[in-house]
């Protein structure tokens, strides 16, 4: 489906460039920018393995975000005093999402890279900071809509041009301080879900693009990915017991850990081995295996999917159950499992078994 869209993305591009009488340079130019960053993009997945997607995609969200900001910038740079304010409000929210779509996947890419300490930043009045720059951003986007509001505080030297420039540079340096500060509020355990608030975002920014290039198709295509990912977000949310609002707005109303002695663990520890789980799946008539990222890991798929086999031919019923999150990103466990060759009439979502 990706491919189909960017696929249709660039046959629109073509034909919208055709019909407003671009010149052959400009198909060359971007057929040029266009094969360059294909080899890029293919000599950077080829080195991809299954358990590094997650922080792949997040450094791929970036792309989408400063992309954003770009176009933004560059639609208002060429048609200085000549944009209504529906687009100018386009460029602004533009610039706004992008920003924070670019450096929030940063964030979430060295921490699910270990490059960046996973522990969630937990900087005195976090709320309140998000809360100031949010309004600092209203202020800029004020500013940037209408220039004359200059006057009214007081700012008389600027030219409404210069009012303006100033204003969206405000809010494009606001918007990547506060994607910083968003995504590392959270801890390295919830960077999937972010992951996914990340890809809404960035379908969000499209929609942007959209209306202040006036096509329709980037619209819809923005708008899909958009739903999708917020979509998936709640999904996944509600699997792992986490507050959606806590995740969208960086760790929004938790409270820090309580501090004291550590809990004392009771209960009786049970010590499994390699043979006293060959005699449990020996006996047992009704087999559950659900994986996790170990599996992933340790690229164990092969060998489990031969375990599954040999058990189903002694005519044990085997099934694998799948949570929603497993394997740090949605649908990683099942690409693995279909890679070795598992039927799909094993595998079951974590809904379908409970």
């Amino acid at each position: 489906l990706g491919i189909a869209g960017v696929t249709y993305g660039l046959a629109a591009t073509a034909a919208d460039m055709s019909l407003a009488g671009a010149a052959p340079v400009a198909f060359q130019q971007v057929g040029l920018l266009g094969g360059l960053g294909a080899a890029v993009g293919t000599a950077v997945a080829s080195q991809v393995g299954p358990t590094e997607l997650p922080q792949t995609v997040a450094a791929f969200h970036s792309l989408v975000g400063i992309a954003a900001m770009a176009g933004a910038a560059g639609e208002y740079l060429g048609n200085v005093g000549d944009l209504d304010a529906g687009t100018l409000s386009a460029i602004y929210l533009a610039v706004f999402i992008g920003a924070i779509t670019f450096t929030g996947s940063i964030v979430a890419y060295t921490k699910l890279s270990g490059m960046m300490s996973s522990k969630a930043l937990s900087l005195p009045g976090r709320d309140q900071l998000n809360l100031g720059m949010l309004g600092i951003l209203a202020v800029g986007m004020a500013g940037f809509l209408d220039p004359s509001l200059g006057s009214t505080i007081g700012i008389d030297s600027l030219t409404p041009e210069a009012l303006q420039l100033s204003s969206l540079s405000l809010g494009a340096v606001m918007s990547s301080i506060l994607g910083f500060h968003l995504v590392a509020s959270i801890g390295g355990p919830d960077m999937p879900v972010v992951v996914t608030v990340l890809n809404s975002y960035s379908g969000w920014a499209l929609v942007a693009e959209g209306f202040l290039l006036g096509n329709p198709l980037l619209c819809q295509v923005g708008a899909l990915i958009g739903f999708s990912g917020a979509i998936l977000t709640w999904i996944m949310c509600e699997a792992m017991g986490r507050s959606i609002t806590s995740v969208i707005f960086g760790g929004a109303g938790t409270v820090a850990a309580p501090t004291g002695e550590a809990a004392v663990m009771e209960g009786e520890v049970t010590i499994g081995s390699v043979d006293n789980m060959m005699e449990t799946l020996l006996e047992a008539n009704n087999i559950m295996i659900v994986p996790g990222y170990g599996l992933a890991v340790a690229q164990a798929q092969f060998a489990v999917a031969e375990i599954a086999k040999k058990l189903r031919d002694k005519g044990k019923k085997v099934r694998f159950g799948i949570h929603p999150v497993a394997g740090r990103m949605p649908g990683q466990l099942n690409v693995l499992l279909a890679e070795a060759s598992v039927p799909y009439d094993m595998v079951f979502e974590m809904d379908e078994v409970n």
